[in-house]
């Protein structure tokens, strides 16, 4: 195996043993990055030898003695959002050209505190909304990676670096994590310190994670969520261990709610096929189950909150429309019309669906959906659906998209599993199980 396609848990503890420097390993991560960059262009801002310096700093950290964090030498690509003081942040816009913050958003410097080397800041759409950027999806550039944190998937599918940061307000962690074929984490909304970054609706957006197995996913989202004052969402807890969650073995075989949701119309006929050989597979494990009538007004409700959010959050954007996508002009210009007896109603309809969902995860442990209507389609001029998405988003509860599927044209196809409120480490203990029994399928056949 190559140094750089090692899992980010192996390769910290090789470097915490002495077994490969930091220096080695971003030099080998920088290497697939030179020889991939081109095809993929995720990347907005790298700096080669900033990268290294951070590495050969971490490695007179260790040869002196001193502890060595979590992710002591892993790099870690940073979505173009979250402000970081040596690095540029220009937020997917040319309104934002050469933006140089003079101090870093609290996820990275978590990631510093962690010993992870800040590799660079990868490309998002135009404020992290629907305009695409450059990036293209490795398993084939002429199809889109998904959107907003599009380079963030992408450099983890190809290896570039093993772990990666995002946010999601609509569907921006779990669409590209599904397209690209890796493991995409949304934790419970409020979990992980969005200070620092762009606001776009502060009751949805949400910091998320990517790794190629769902345990790195679960040590990078473990070394983030941190309670943070200065993020209102946040509430004082321990930190949640979710890698040894994850990790653990369920007391019972976990059951799977399979939902077809508001917008499984929009499906692709080979993804409601897949899903349906799925549900088959886990036999007793998985019952489908239908969300009553008022979840079909989730999509509208989210759309109240978050165009109403555009109108408020990208006002000064607004003000140089001129440099704006028509299409974004257009959703803060619809934003700017919405009325603030729709906007608390749709806020207040949050805790009605959650108490619906609740009565689910009585009986399930996650609940089965798919991440999008099915691969990611071709050309590059759109993102992709968010819809399977928007109704998670909405209600704040954890999703995680886990690549265990594939279309008839060879593209990932993501499976989402949605977890209750607050309870992350027992969706992705559910996860992990899932993954390995298909795996193990998988082998047998």
């Amino acid at each position: 195996m190559e140094m750089q396609d090692l899992t980010a848990i192996e390769a910290a503890r090789r470097m915490r043993d002495g077994e490969m420097t930091a220096e080695e390993y971003t030099a080998a991560c920088l290497a697939r990055i030179e020889a991939t960059e081109a095809q993929v262009q995720a990347w907005a801002h790298l700096d080669s030898e900033h990268a290294l310096e951070q590495a050969r700093l971490l490695d007179q950290v260790r040869q002196a003695g001193e502890p060595c964090g979590p992710l002591h030498g892993v790099p870690v690509g940073i979505k173009d959002i979250f402000d970081t003081r040596v690095l540029p942040t220009e937020n997917g816009t040319a309104i934002d050209a050469g933006r140089q913050p003079d101090a870093d958003a609290r996820v990275v410097s978590l990631l510093r505190e962690a010993g992870a080397v800040i590799m660079g800041k990868t490309v998002t759409t135009e404020l992290a909304v629907y305009h695409p950027g450059k990036t293209r999806n490795p398993h084939n550039p002429d199809h889109t990676p998904g959107g907003s944190s599009s380079g963030s998937a992408a450099a983890v599918a190809a290896h570039m670096v093993p772990l990666s940061v995002g946010t999601q307000t609509n569907g921006s962690i779990v669409r590209p994590g599904a397209y690209c074929g890796v493991f995409g984490y949304k934790p419970t909304h409020g979990s992980i310190s969005r200070h620092g970054g762009l606001v776009q609706s502060p009751p949805l957006d949400t910091v998320g994670v990517y790794g190629n197995t769902l345990q790195d996913a679960a040590l990078l989202a473990d070394v983030l969520a941190v309670y943070d004052e200065r993020d209102p969402s946040m509430r004082p807890q321990a930190r949640p261990q979710l890698l040894q969650l994850c990790e653990s073995d369920p007391p019972l075989d976990p059951v799977f709610a399979f939902v077809k949701g508001p917008v499984w119309d929009q499906a692709e006929d080979e993804t409601k096929d897949a899903f349906a050989e799925l549900a088959d597979f886990l036999g007793d494990r998985c019952r489908e189950v239908t969300l009553p009538p008022p979840f079909d007004h989730a999509i509208a409700l989210h759309r109240t909150i978050m165009l109403g959010d555009f109108a408020k959050s990208f006002r000064r954007y607004y003000e140089k429309k001129d440099l704006l996508s028509d299409a974004l002009t257009a959703m803060i210009e619809e934003g700017q019309g919405v009325l603030a007896a729709d906007y608390n109603t749709a806020l207040d309809w949050v805790e009605v669906l959650n108490a619906g969902l609740d009565e689910i995860f009585e009986t399930a442990d996650a609940i089965l959906t798919p991440a999008a209507p099915g691969t990611a389609p071709q050309g590059l001029d759109a993102t992709g659906s968010p819809a399977f998405c928007t109704l998670w988003t909405l209600c704040g509860t954890p999703a995680v998209t886990l690549p265990l599927m594939q279309g008839e044209n060879g593209l990932p196809m993501g499976v989402q599993l949605v977890g209750r409120r607050r309870e992350d480490g027992r969706l992705l203990r559910s996860a992990r199980w899932l993954v390995e029994r298909v795996e193990n399928a998988e082998g047998n056949e």
